[in-house]
């Protein structure tokens, strides 16, 4: 009986965990030909793949569509779906696969199945089957939780005196009655050197910020030894990492 109980557990963890990491994207783009084919959209699979995405609530792309502007120059704000076969010589068996842009997999749906001859109709009832997860099913956009952090210098007149010998001289000081507001200046320029397979960017001390390693997409980038990625937007340049299991977002202006 304990068994049962921790099984279910486990279980019931594992799902809510599935549907909070899937809500958490707002795009899916589709393989317009899965592996297992020889043609693109072979007996429209793709097609009703992606059909069945919108109809449980995902805003859907095939891989071969115009993409908006945002998930151009973010990727990761969306999950790729492809198709798993399993099929046996009696039986049609596929997975719904969501993997991240890095090519993680995200989630599996249940196993889809059909005993139709006719290929079609035995895939088309497969998939079908298979977005009956209730992953899928109970679908509902919610943006991750983002940091957006600011590297800030502070000016030199705020800089304390930690250590006073008896040749300094302390000019008295006189409080005014109203606090006037200091601006703060943002330092966030970085300057990129060329290293093997990417470039790393350094500040002005110089110190190294990050190690950017290229990718097949221009102006995106793997930043080595954190979970995320380095790309363009506009005139100005974004880091997006993970840090305790929270989206950090930064943004930098580069030198090349």
């Amino acid at each position: 009986m304990k068994k049962i109980v921790v099984l279910g557990f486990f279980i019931i963890s594992f799902s809510l965990f599935g549907q909070q990491t899937v809500n958490n994207y707002k795009y899916v783009v589709v393989a317009n030909q899965f592996d297992f084919f020889e043609k693109a959209d072979q007996y429209q699979t793709s097609s009703l793949t992606k059909f069945l995405f919108n109809k449980y609530g995902f805003t859907t792309y095939l891989s071969t569509d115009e993409l908006p502007e945002d998930l151009k120059t973010n990727r990761c704000s969306s999950l790729f779906a492809s198709i798993n076969d399993a099929s046996t010589m009696l039986t049609t068996k596929v997975n719904v696969v969501l993997k991240d842009c890095y090519d993680k997999i995200i989630y599996t749906s249940i196993v889809g199945k059909s005993k139709e001859k006719e290929y079609e109709k035995s895939f088309h009832e497969a998939i079908r089957n298979a977005f009956k997860d209730p992953i899928l099913e109970k679908y509902s956009y919610k943006p991750q939780k983002i940091i957006t952090k600011a590297i800030v210098k502070v000016p030199e007149t705020l800089k304390l005196v930690s250590k006073v010998d008896e040749k300094t001289v302390v000019p008295s000081l006189t409080i005014p009655d109203k606090v006037t507001k200091v601006q703060t200046e943002i330092e966030n320029v970085l300057y990129a050197q060329a290293i093997n397979n990417g470039f790393q960017l350094v500040d002005r001390t110089p110190k190294v910020i990050f190690n950017l390693l290229k990718t097949k997409q221009e102006n995106l980038f793997i930043i080595e030894g954190k979970n995320g990625i380095f790309y363009k937007n506009n005139s100005n340049w974004i880091a997006e990492y993970y840090e305790n299991n929270i989206l950090i977002q930064e943004e930098y202006q580069v030198k090349f």
